[in-house]
């Protein structure tokens, strides 16, 4: 796999040890040893990423790894496995985190659930614009939702034939899914930066699966 340059972009340690966890637990130990083996980053096979939230986690790493995730299980495998990786990523950690926290309080579970999404989907977004490199927002439209990653991590200096953010897609599907108290929406990564695009979106609908 062609190594991607340092990008002097960062993740925290703590979401990229998260997203780490959250994929052995989807493929076990051995797949992890054998994307890590494949990425470059064998190092991080019995050294995980501390549990703190310095911003030491390149975004070129962090991309390797779902790169290679495609390149060992083919485009259609490897993003099943994103995807639950991504949701896992969010069961596992990511909703304890900052503006996220509340939404398990009864005064937010009570409110109306398109008022929870109004308000669950910038908090995501926020988290990862306040501890990392990865900028993020979130626009209103008529039926959907925009959310936009500026810098992204998951795609950072790869070249894709379409959009290839599935760890991200999956765990915004995830977040929403437990902000509104257990309802899933529709969520299409409409344009990607690996495949030529200036961000990478994600639209989601505001009506939610029959």
């Amino acid at each position: 796999m062609e190594l991607i340059p340092a990008s002097g972009l960062f993740y925290p340690n703590k979401i990229a040890r998260i997203a780490l966890l959250a994929l052995e637990e989807v493929m076990g130990k051995n797949g992890v040893n054998a994307i890590l083996n494949l990425a470059n980053l064998s190092n991080l096979s019995e050294n995980l990423p501390a549990d703190n939230l310095n911003r030491e986690f390149d975004f070129a790493w962090f991309s390797s790894i779902w790169g290679a995730l495609e390149e060992l299980y083919g485009p259609r495998g490897g993003r099943d496995l994103a995807l639950r990786a991504g949701k896992a990523t969010f069961e596992n950690g990511l909703r304890n985190f900052g503006a996220l926290a509340g939404a398990g309080d009864l005064a937010f579970k009570v409110l109306p659930m398109h008022t929870k999404v109004k308000i669950g989907l910038p908090a995501m977004a926020r988290i990862f614009s306040q501890t990392s490199d990865q900028y993020s927002t979130v626009l209103e439209k008529n039926d959907h939702y925009i959310y936009t990653i500026h810098k992204c991590p998951v795609c950072y200096g790869r070249h894709t034939d379409k959009a290839c953010c599935y760890i991200a897609t999956g765990l915004i599907f995830q977040g929403l899914k437990w902000v509104s108290g257990g309802t899933e929406f529709e969520v299409k990564e409409t344009q990607c930066i690996a495949a030529g695009d200036d961000v990478c979106e994600f639209q989601i609908l505001k009506e939610p699966f029959a």
